[in-house]
């Protein structure tokens, strides 16, 4: 007996001295960790989530299983509330705009400062950027693990009455706008009526005439046959833009090994690449395939010189100053010199 009692010490004491592994371990898993989306494939939004997912199956070898639930169904299709949630662990991840998120974190709203990115470079300059990394320390703290980029796109405008060239042209158009106070703002300083709606009422609304007119990316634009409710003219404007953020709950993120959280940020990484490549696929000077596509659906489409967007520029000016008190100023000027840096070519 007390030899017993004594290998018994020896081999509590041995299991004591061996390294700590941590109390994650696949058995743990849960058996589905739910990804929120607004849209899903074949928009380049939902193309990005199916892909981290089905990366994250293959490279995990199914002990993560994660599945897409689009049209913000996890929050009633609240798509501001998704954030929230997440945070709250009523869902597990998200691929998320920064227009859904930005109530919750005021400085996202940088993206939708009226006509600070002029293209694509200016854009991947936030994002990849130091802006971009100060983006992330400040959605961390709302207890989500940020871990890439993607996007929906610059946003274009469109509407049923007339060719929009001017700012004058949209003056009087009801014009629907997400859940933002700076898409108001930027709306009614172009003399249009601004109406906030859900995307699901959005085309609705469009058919029956109740809203004129509408701004998203190209790919909603087409996928969502916006010229078969009315929207007879686009213009492409470029004034502002939309790139989403992969993210996971903290506790969510905690529970998996050091090396499942390493194979799901890759994959968030590698599917957001993805998701980009796809959302400018066709919309380029240099590959204009779906702009022409959608012209040749009777679609008027208009693309401003630098002085008619010049004019849209300075008639937003006062909303852009507002704007960058809110936000705050240190983070805009660095938007601002990002901006210009790439200009540059830096």
């Amino acid at each position: 007996m007390k030899l017993t009692h004594g290998l018994l010490a020896l081999a509590v004491a041995g299991m004591a001295a061996l390294p700590f592994a941590g109390p994650a371990v696949a058995a743990d898993y849960k058996d589905e960790y739910k990804i929120s989306t607004v849209v899903p494939a074949p928009f380049p939004w939902g193309i990005a989530a199916e892909e981290w997912a089905k990366l994250v199956g293959e490279r995990t070898n199914g002990r993560i299983k994660m599945k897409v639930y689009p049209g913000a169904s996890l929050v009633a299709g609240d798509q501001t509330k998704e954030l929230p949630a997440m945070r709250q662990g009523i869902i597990d991840a998200a691929v998320g705009s920064t227009i859904n998120w930005s109530p919750q974190i005021k400085e996202l709203n940088i993206f939708t400062m009226p006509f600070l990115m002029p293209d694509e470079a200016a854009l991947d300059a936030l994002t990849q950027g130091p802006v971009g990394a100060k983006l992330f320390e400040l959605v961390a703290k709302q207890g989500v693990v940020p871990l890439a980029w993607a996007e929906n796109g610059f946003r274009e405008v469109s509407n049923s009455k007339r060719p929009i060239r001017t700012p004058e042209d949209l003056k009087g158009l009801k014009m629907r706008v997400v859940g933002s106070p700076l898409f108001n703002d930027t709306f009614t300083a172009l003399g249009a009526n601004p109406t906030q709606m859900s995307w699901a009422d959005a085309k609705p609304a469009l058919s029956t005439g109740a809203v004129d007119g509408q701004e998203n990316p190209l790919s909603i634009f087409r996928i969502s046959n916006m010229h078969e409710v009315g929207q007879k003219y686009l213009t492409l404007w470029h004034y502002v833009a939309d790139p989403l953020i992969f993210a996971v709950n903290q506790r969510a993120f905690d529970s998996w090994t050091p090396e499942d959280q390493a194979i799901v940020r890759q994959a968030a990484l590698d599917a957001g690449a993805h998701g980009i490549k796809v959302a400018r696929t066709g919309i380029t000077a240099q590959d204009p395939a779906l702009i022409n596509e959608i012209k040749g659906l009777g679609v008027e489409v208009t693309e401003l010189t630098p002085e008619q967007r010049e004019a849209f520029v300075a008639a937003t000016r006062g909303v852009y100053a507002t704007w960058k008190d809110r936000i705050g100023a240190d983070l805009v000027d660095m938007a601002e010199k990002s901006v210009a840096e790439r200009a540059k070519g830096n």
